[in-house]
Parts: C-alpha cells; structure tokens; sequence
C-alpha cells in the first residue's frame, strides 16, 4: 500500500512539471467523458421520460384496471359503480378513481353545443400524472362544491373565448336543470385540431344530472383504476375480480394491469452515441500516448540512475503508467462534472417533450463509467512508454 501511495504522489509530481505538455491531449480526454457520461445519463432520464408519457395514458405501471360487461344486455351503472366504491373501501386503496365518458350541452357564446367529456375521481389526476398547463386538477373537496366544476382543454377554453383562467370563466351546462360550473384548470391538445373536450367530477355528475351515455346502450359500468403497491398487485387482482363477480351477477368482471416497460432509447443507437465518444475518447488517449513517450525519452537517464539505486522494474513500470492513468483520471473527473452541470442546468427533459414529474438524480453508474473509461484510456495510453521505462539497460541510461 506504501509503494501505491508513492507511486500516486510521484506520477502527481510528475505531471505537475509536465502540465503542459499533457493539458491539450487531457482536453479532449475530459471532453470525451463528458459526452459518455452525459448521454449515460441522459438515457435514464429519456427511460423516465417515456415512462412517464405512458403512466399518463395506462396509470402507474401498477394500476389495477378492472371493467364490468353485462352479459344479459341490461346494465345498471349505479350499481355497479357502487360495488366498486366498496371494494375500494374494503380494501383501503388510497389513489383510486372511476372513469367513464359522456356527453353534455354547454351553452358557448357560439350557442349550445353538446360536448364529449370524461367523469373521474380527484385520484385520476394522481394516477395518470395529469399536469395541468394552467390552474390544478381536481382535490377530494371538490366534490363537496356547490356548483361543478371542470378541467378542460385548450380548445374548451378557446370556445369560451377566454385567454387564461384569470378571469374564472363559466359555463352553462344543460343537465337535470342548468348549471354553472367553473373552469379550474386547462390541459393541453393531445393532438391538432382537438375538439372541446371536459372533466368533471363524477360525485358532481351524478348531482347535477350530467352524465349522459352518448351511445344510448343505457348506464354502463365505470372502469376502475386503482394504483397499488407492487408487493399487493397479483393478490389484490384476484381479490378485486372475486369480490365484484360475486357483487355484480350477471357481469363479465376483468381486472389487468399493464405489462412491459415503456420504449426507450434503442439499445442500438446509444451504443452508436457511446461508440462516437469513445473514438473521441482513444484519440484523447493517442495524444497523450505521444506526450509520454516524448517525456519517457526525456527521463532515460533519471530512470537509469533510480535503477542503479535499487528501483524496482515494477516500481518504475507502474511509476511510469501512473502517471497517465492519474491524469486522465483528473480529466475523468473534470468532465464527470462538467457532465453534472449540464443536465442540471439546461432543461434535458423539455427537449424530450415533456416536463418530468420525477426527475432521476444524476446516476451514480455514470460517473463510474466515465471515470473508468478514462482510467482504462489512461492505462492504454501508459503501458507501452512503461514497458519501453522498464526495458532500458542501466548502463546504456546513464550514458544516454
């Protein structure tokens, strides 16, 4: 351990008198770490990104979604998603939400137009990783409102002829008997060209007459989200798909939850972004591969005379391959950081399209692999001037 520690300070010395010498080669050493590392990483955040984009279509990646089909052709949606309710309770699910579609006439300045919409739980928004782009998504307390409220799209909002939610824009909506309801928050177009489109609360809905089947097969079942833990998914399944087949006679109960991870980045293409900055990475390595030989030549007769002092072989090889190993480990380490800062301060995420609700710490697996590469380049980059160090004569050094 004392002759590491000996070698380690020495190679330090030495690169210190030859600093420049090695910094233009250690630059695009430093640079090329910073591109392996930055891509290692931004790779996990595209994975969390895309993962993400698909929580927000299926649920969490543990969501038990369980639907009801009548088998007879007469369906009773109260009664179903009564038993529901009480699965939930039993089981004491803490994000779990009903779903289904409707349609309502809502009085725009435009006139009455009758408008497809979603009936949902506050947990929705939870389970799917609804952001809205202005204003929030639905809180328990809403329920408890004395008018409804809605969270609409881009398009909704353009139909009232509003701009923001500054102004708290309503709507009339044609239910039992009309209804204000209030605009608490606007989600973005899923696509172009996006139809007006709401969310309301299905407590509110039920209320307030709102929801009407818009393919007049009467009241169909909800579909039921619940998002669990992943030690509780299988046997919950069962229990779920049990309990509403016996509640609910005469229904075809399925409970699933989503499979696979989400796509991310091909395995192909990173392999091709790691390959281009390694080929930057052994260019750095071939430049300081030139320096050190230059200077090995340099210190043939100071090597001669440490041997004729007793220095081992092994002292002066791994002396010799140190000192490019620490030095692209100093460069490893330079371009670790400069890794580090970029992906905290330019916003990764909102290039990949979308903004991440849980942005991944910077990995650890990323710097160790910058780091190693840089280590291995440094070892690659010293082993033929400490191998050229080691076969030098005595004699012939000291003459030299």
């Amino acid at each position: 351990m004392t002759g590491l520690a000996g070698a380690l300070v020495e190679a330090w010395d030495e690169l210190r008198v030859h600093k420049l010498r090695v910094l233009l080669s250690l630059i695009g050493v430093a640079a090329a770490v910073t591109a392996i590392t930055g891509v290692t990483a931004a790779v996990d955040m595209l994975g969390q990104a895309m993962r993400e984009q698909t929580e927000r279509w299926n649920g969490r990646e543990t969501t038990i979604s369980v639907s009801a089909w009548s088998m007879t052709g007469t369906a009773d949606g109260s009664a179903a998603s009564a038993a529901m309710l009480d699965v939930v309770d039993r089981y004491a699910v803490t994000y779990a939400s009903r779903t289904t579609w409707g349609q309502v006439a809502a009085e725009l300045p435009g006139g009455a137009q009758v408008l497809n919409g979603q009936m949902v739980d506050p947990a929705y928004g939870i389970i799917h990783r609804i952001t809205p782009a202005e204003g929030r998504y639905f809180v328990p307390g809403d329920a408890d409102r004395l008018s409804p409220t809605l969270v609409v799209n881009e398009s909704f909002l353009a139909a009232l002829g509003a701009d923001d939610l500054s102004g708290h824009p309503t709507v009339v909506l044609q239910g039992q008997q009309p209804v204000t309801a209030e605009v608490i928050g606007v989600v973005p177009n899923q696509y172009t060209d996006e139809p007006p489109t709401y969310t309301v609360l299905f407590d509110q809905a039920d209320r307030w007459g709102l929801a009407v089947d818009p393919w007049g097969q009467g009241s169909q079942p909800p579909t039921l989200e619940l998002w669990v833990p992943p030690a509780d998914v299988d046997a919950l399944r069962e229990r779920v798909t049990a309990d509403l087949t016996a509640a609910l006679p005469g229904y075809q109960v399925d409970a699933y939850t989503p499979e696979g991870d989400p796509a991310v980045l091909d395995a192909a293409s990173r392999w091709v972004v790691v390959a281009v900055s390694g080929f930057a990475l052994l260019l750095g390595g071939l430049g300081l591969l030139n320096i050190a030989l230059v200077t090995v030549r340099q210190r043939i007769r100071e090597i001669g005379i440490r041997r004729s002092f007793g220095a081992t072989s092994g002292r002066v090889f791994f002396g010799v391959l140190l000192e490019s190993v620490v030095a692209t480990l100093v460069a490893g380490a330079v371009g670790v950081a400069l890794a580090v800062v970029a992906l905290d301060l330019l916003p990764v995420d909102r290039m990949f399209g979308t903004v991440l609700q849980d942005r991944p710490p910077f990995p650890l697996s990323a710097a160790l692999t910058g780091l190693a590469c840089a280590a291995g380049v440094g070892a690659l980059a010293g082993l033929l001037p400490a191998v050229w160090a080691v076969r030098v004569k005595v004699i012939d050094a000291i003459r030299y």
